[in-house]
């Protein structure tokens, strides 16, 4: 499944009860960075898709979600498996080294 965006109304169904991990980037249109890790998160997408969703969602169109996980500064990244984050990193970061300290918690 290719990079697509999470609301708080739908976060529940897409990412906690998904089947298999998924990546969340926390993202804000006025954030920089986020713009930066765009398209390094639509290539880990691709790249991941046998075993990873790749999805995000916009802190000020749902703030329910950012503040029921603790994110405090955009973007901020965190892997779901089994319902639970288990894996949290705040910045934007080149693919490779994304890559790498992905396979920690895939």
């Amino acid at each position: 499944m290719a990079f697509r965006d999470v609301t708080d109304a739908d976060f529940d169904e897409q990412v906690v009860k998904a089947e298999r991990p998924v990546l969340v980037e926390f993202t804000a249109e006025w954030c920089g960075p986020c713009k930066q890790l765009a398209p390094v998160l639509r290539a880990v997408a691709e790249e991941e898709r046998e075993r990873l969703d790749v999805v995000a969602i916009d802190v000020d169109a749902n703030p329910e979600t950012a503040v029921k996980y603790g994110v405090l500064s955009m973007p901020t990244l965190m892997v779901f498996k089994g319902g639970e984050p288990v894996w949290s990193r705040v910045g934007a970061r080149p693919k490779r080294r994304l890559l790498e300290e992905l396979s920690e918690a895939l």
